[in-house]
């Protein structure tokens, strides 16, 4: 049996009702969450609860690290590449539908040029879910994987440089642990294995592209 066939099998094994209410509920989520985001964007700082001030969601959620592990968490936890795909596109037309109607028709208001930047990475999130969702599996393909997106999140975690290294935010830390226990290979030393793999292409990729999406 081929590895596209278990894939399958295991697929067949969930009930349609169940694929399709999941699916929705991730619909819905990313919906609900699109509306937060939004809200806390467009409310003064001082009408907001100490600690969204204090911790700066209104900014982090405008950030990239907490979609990604959202999206990572998705795909992951999703019964086959192909359901990750799609997972992981609903729930990301589904918040930037409802964040950007908001912004239009509540906010009075529409970002185009970054709107236009989500558009974009909604359109790839099914390729990139779908080879997130491998991540989770065993041998030198998946660990090149996951390292990849410990690469990811480290640069979106930490600001770096020949002399400096700081953390962008407390929660932009809590991000990159939870990716990292999420991801967690088999064995302590593969787990470790795969952050120096992923720290070390993090520098790489930063001194030879010194750009920033964090």
């Amino acid at each position: 049996m081929s590895f596209l066939d278990c894939i399958r099998r295991v697929d067949k094994q969930i009930s349609t009702s169940k694929k399709i209410t999941n699916t929705f509920a991730i619909l819905i989520f990313g919906i609900a969450l699109g509306i937060v985001s939004k809200f806390f964007d467009t409310t003064a700082s001082n009408e907001l609860p100490f600690i969204v001030q204090y911790l700066d969601i209104r900014n982090f959620l405008g950030r990239f690290s907490i979609w990604v592990l959202i999206a990572l968490c998705i795909s992951l936890y999703s019964h086959s590449p192909f359901r990750a795909a799609i997972n992981v596109f609903l729930f990301f037309l589904g918040m930037i539908t409802s964040y950007y109607l908001y912004s239009a028709f509540i906010a009075g208001f529409f970002p185009a040029s970054y709107a236009m930047i989500w558009f974009g990475f909604t359109v790839i999130s099914p390729l990139l879910a779908f080879v997130c969702w491998y991540a989770k599996g065993k041998g030198h393909v998946s660990l090149v994987i996951s390292a990849a997106i410990v690469a990811v999140l480290f640069h979106m975690t930490f600001v770096y440089g020949w002399i400096y290294f700081e953390v962008r935010s407390i929660l932009e830390l809590f991000v990159f642990v939870c990716g990292i226990i999420v991801m967690k290979r088999d064995t302590a030393i593969n787990t470790i294995c795969m952050i120096i793999i992923g720290i070390v292409l993090a520098f790489a990729l930063h001194f030879v592209f010194p750009f920033s999406f964090g």
